[in-house]
This record gives structure tokens, sequence and C-alpha cells, in this order.
């Protein structure tokens, strides 16, 4: 998978979310919003790889993680998500809510509305939310 296919797939499961949140399918809509969450991350690290250049090992073991925390290092964002949560105390209240997600969540039958919502508004907010800080560095 490419750059400009995780990008697309992206967008396609932030609208899922938002569907399923408007049909009160939490759970799913709290799962596919932070998978795109993770996508977008691996877009970051995506950009770092050239055509035709021969993999790095560890850049490309460290890439097949679900923890987005350790994408953001893996994307080389660490410093940047650092100043970001400094400068705007929502991004970083956003950020608190979005480390909580977990591949996991697929299995979780508790995620409640207020969940959902909560992780889908700290991930698409326009003024402090991950994504569109993200969308910077891709």
């Amino acid at each position: 998978m490419n750059k400009t296919e995780l990008e697309n797939l992206v967008a396609i499961r932030i609208k899922e979310a938002d569907i399923l949140l408007t049909a009160d399918c939490y759970q799913g809509a709290y799962y596919l919003a932070g998978y795109a969450l993770e996508c977008t991350l691996k877009a970051c690290i995506a950009k770092q790889v050239k055509e035709f250049d021969f993999p790095d090992k560890k850049l490309a073991n460290d890439s097949y993680t679900h923890k987005l925390a350790d994408l953001v290092i893996t994307a080389g964002l660490k410093q940047k998500l650092a100043e970001q949560e400094n400068q705007n105390e929502a991004f970083k209240l956003n950020w608190a809510i979005v480390i909580e997600w977990s591949e996991d969540s697929r299995y979780k039958f508790a995620i409640k509305k207020q969940d959902a919502h909560d992780l889908f508004n700290a991930i698409t907010d326009n003024e402090s939310g991950i994504l569109p800080w993200l969308k910077k560095y891709l």
C-alpha cells in the first residue's frame, strides 16, 4: 500500500465512522475513526520512503504496529507533537483522548456514545484535531 492509497483509505474510514456515529453504531465508529488516524500516520511514514530506494529495515519493522504513540515516533513527529501540545491546550486534550485508542477496540462492546463522539471529534476537529494537524506532514 502506498501513501496515496493510505490517504484515500483515511477519507473512506472517516466517512464510514461519521455514518456509523449517525446510525448510533458507536463501537464501529470508534474503531474506524482510530484506524483512520493510524493510516494517516502510516502515510506520513510512507512519505519518507523514496521510490526505488531499498527500504530501511528498522523503519519498515517499526511501521508494522497499531500503537499510535509508536507511529508518531516512526513518522518523525514526536518533537512536533510535543510542540503542538505546548501551544494548544485543546490539541493536547485531544491527543490524550486519541492515544487511548487501540486496535483491540474492535473487540470491545462497552464503547459508549460519548466515547465514540469524543474520539471522532478529537480526530477531526478543524481547530485542534489530530487529523488536520497530521495532514500538514503528508
